[in-house]
């Protein structure tokens, strides 16, 4: 038979209070209690651990010897139950989080600073990165979660909807479709578009031709990262399209946006963690916070004053 965790605490008390007495009210048992899980524990490793007398105990040469191994054992398991504790309340933990360098520097940051108010003892690490490379972080475990729009299903990779947004025109102040109620795709052939490189336009003309084949759309510059979009944009090189999570930065360069029409497309974005992966409890509680978040934000589009 091997000592059980109760036996050791037994014999720890008592090694520390020097006494049966003491180490009852410690371990709050009776002494009768206490005598008897020190006996067992005797039993079971075939020696004697402790001398007794009427008035004081002393540990024998083996007692001594194990004593500080099992108060090492011990003491490490506390603290790791301690740790687990510490977790499961969100007294402590770590996210990792990769996102796409657009919501990187716009939607999370506001989502962060509202999480670490509710869970100040969380650590939350953001990983802004191309789109391409959010799920190849996840799959390799360098983060815990990753967000992004949707792309072709990926091997252990499960896939949260996050939200569905419509596409919005971008463009800069005193252009001609401020004044317009309506912007329509159509719209868009008379200006420069900037747009993205990659899968980003590529889904865009997919989408576009199977709703509505004579809608021309032949971006005049395509480039890697929105924030130079938008910039291009601002210094009045051109429109371009994006999703309404990006007002923080359309704002700051002091953009207008307006929902796009005929036809009326929407992007989906996903939370993804790994297949057959517990989230840990504060990855798992961010994803709840982050769901809620959106679900309580208003992404509806401002109408234009026109006078």
């Amino acid at each position: 038979m091997n000592p059980t965790l109760r036996q050791m605490r037994a014999f720890i008390f008592l090694a520390r209070a020097g006494s049966f007495t003491l180490a009852a009210e410690y371990m709050h048992v009776t002494q009768a209690a206490l005598s008897g899980l020190i006996k067992e524990l005797e039993q079971t490793l075939g020696v004697r651990l402790v001398d007794r007398s009427t008035r004081k105990i002393a540990l024998t040469d083996i007692g001594r010897e194990l004593y500080p191994l099992f108060s090492k054992m011990i003491d490490d398991l506390d603290g790791a139950l301690h740790d687990v504790a510490n977790h499961t309340k969100l007294k402590k933990g770590m996210v990792r989080i990769a996102a796409p360098q657009l919501m990187a520097c716009t939607l999370l940051p506001e989502v962060i600073a509202a999480y670490r108010e509710a869970y100040p003892d969380i650590q939350v690490k953001l990983v802004d990165c191309a789109v391409e490379n959010v799920n190849a972080r996840v799959a390799s475990g360098e983060v815990d979660i990753g967000i992004g729009p949707e792309r072709d299903p990926a091997a252990q990779i499960d896939a949260k909807v996050l939200f569905e947004m419509p596409f919005v025109l971008v463009f800069p102040q005193a252009h001609p479709l401020e004044q317009r109620e309506r912007v329509t795709w159509q719209d868009l052939a008379d200006y420069p578009l900037i747009s993205l490189q990659g899968q980003f336009t590529e889904r865009l003309l997919s989408d576009m031709h199977s709703s509505l084949r004579d809608v021309p759309l032949n971006p005049a510059n395509e480039v890697t990262f929105m924030t130079t979009a938008l910039a291009m944009v601002a210094a009045g090189l051109g429109v371009t399209v994006c999703l309404p999570y990006a007002e923080p930065l359309v704002k700051l360069h002091k953009l207008h946006m307006r929902q796009l029409h005929e036809p009326e497309l929407t992007r989906r974005f996903f939370v993804y963690t790994r297949e057959n992966r517990s989230p840990s409890p504060a990855a798992e509680s961010f994803i709840a916070f982050l769901l809620r978040f959106v679900e309580a934000h208003d992404w509806n589009m401002p109408t234009p004053n026109v006078g």
